[in-house]
């Protein structure tokens, strides 16, 4: 019996083959089979492997491939007599569809758009991140090759591989969720993969002022920032939402300018219709073919780009990006792993030290001031909330030191009786030195936002 779209028809009754809207698609999320039922998938399972022949499954819509496993599993499960209720044998279809087409157990989790991360911690093991906080799944592989099945499903999807000669890797699912992967012998307990989600919606500033991660008195002057043309470097630690903001900020980029973006794994998300999209390559098994992010910004910079987007400087492409924005390319937007300000900056000469190339520090340092105008930091609080902490701008050097002006804070007070971080958004008082360059570009930001409260 082989998968036939042309021939194959369901010998159940339509009102059987109407059961699965009956189900919340969400009950089923979160059911977990019992053992009886967990014997019967297997059987279905293996009888189906038996039956079907797979490689039609690549020939078909999504849809339609799911459509006829779903009459092929119904025929099966009428066939072997399973003693399992109906929720059961929808849960049993469901789990059987995902591992054929989907990612196995981790669909539940993708399908639900309160996990923003999955952390798989060998195959028995599996965490997501709600809100901020981390929390334990009953989700469950059946043993490190079921887990190492669906890791390389993934990461062959994107034209990547992962071996012994190549444990760790970085890859995207096709929502743009970012994933990366490590298996033994460098992870001890088994294959480990973390899935950052990614927004199929678009989010904008307004939302980040209703979760409460950006003072509205902020919105107009972060967009000011952007449609001036200033050079900004986005600070964070890990998970603080610094590809959130950049996202966001990206969408005051003018629609008539072209951007070029380029990244280690493709999730930004820009609108404008003058996009030109860069990924870096890894090199093949012969070690050979690797296209680095320094070589994507020097070949950017042939690419008559008004602006460019670099989804996060990590090397030694830092230099070619402090010369990009020192020649021409204004408004370029960056994001960076820092804890404060004055440690992105060192951070950017370490990475620039990185390279073949010898630079004077005073040289580096002049060059650094030049070329960034604004750091915005952004930091994940112990409550899970991701706030922006710190705008500063860059005003120079005073001798061998990079001067910074910061324009606003957020000044914590404590927590409250839920654990909730408290605290207010101030102005510093100082007046940027950007402030004229906005004024001559017709940009309106109230002066009285700068004003200390």
């Amino acid at each position: 019996m082989s998968l036939n779209p042309n021939s194959l028809n369901a010998v159940i009754s339509p009102d059987h083959l109407n059961t699965t809207d009956l189900l919340s698609e969400a009950a089923a999320a979160n059911r977990v089979l019992s053992q009886q039922e967990q014997q019967s998938k297997n059987l279905i399972h293996q009888r189906l492997l038996n039956v079907v022949d797979l490689a039609v499954l690549d020939t078909l819509s999504e849809e339609e491939a799911r459509r006829q496993l779903q009459d092929i599993c119904r025929n099966l499960m009428q066939e072997e007599q399973i003693p399992v209720p109906l929720a059961g044998r929808q849960q049993i279809i469901k789990e059987i569809e995902d591992e054929l087409l989907g990612l196995g157990p981790l669909e539940a989790l993708l399908a639900d758009k309160s996990v923003s991360d999955i952390l798989v911690n060998g195959p028995h093991c599996i965490f997501v991140e709600r809100n901020g906080k981390l929390e334990p799944t009953n989700i469950r592989f059946k043993d490190n090759q079921h887990l190492l099945g669906i890791i390389d499903r993934i990461i062959s999807s994107v034209g990547r591989r992962i071996d012994e000669s190549s444990p760790l890797v970085d890859a995207r699912l096709k929502d743009g969720s970012r994933v990366n992967v490590i298996i033994p012998p460098l992870a001890l307990d088994g294959p480990c993969m973390s899935i950052r989600r990614f927004s199929v919606e678009m989010l904008g500033m307004q939302h980040l002022i209703d979760i409460g991660s950006v003072p509205p008195n902020i919105a107009p002057v972060l967009e000011g920032i952007v449609k001036s043309r200033l050079n900004v470097l986005i600070s964070g630690g890990t998970g603080s939402g610094k590809t959130t903001m950049l996202n966001i900020l990206s969408g005051y980029i003018p629609h008539d300018e072209r951007v070029i973006t380029i990244e280690d794994s493709a999730e930004l998300q820009l609108q404008q219709p003058h996009v030109v999209r860069l990924e870096t390559r890894p090199a093949n098994v012969e070690n050979r073919g690797q296209i680095t992010q320094r070589d994507l910004v020097r070949n950017s910079l042939r690419m008559r780009p008004e602006r460019i987007v670099i989804g996060e400087v990590r090397g030694d492409e830092a230099l070619d990006m402090l010369q990009a924005m020192n020649t021409g390319h204004d408004g370029s937007l960056t994001t960076i792993h820092a804890n404060t300000p004055r440690d992105a900056l060192a951070r950017i000469e370490n990475m620039v030290s990185m390279g073949s190339v010898n630079i004077q520090e005073r040289a580096l340092r002049a060059q650094i001031a030049s070329a960034i105008d604004v750091i915005l930091q952004i930091e994940r609080m112990e409550d899970g909330r991701r706030r922006l902490v710190s705008v500063s701008e860059i005003t120079g050097m005073e001798g061998d030191i990079i001067t910074i002006s910061e324009l606003f804070r957020f000044d914590r007070r404590g927590l409250d009786a839920e654990g909730k971080v408290l605290g207010e958004f101030r102005a510093t008082g100082i007046v940027p030195s950007f402030y004229e360059r906005l004024c001559q570009r017709g940009i309106e930001v109230p002066i009285n936002l700068f004003a200390p409260q």
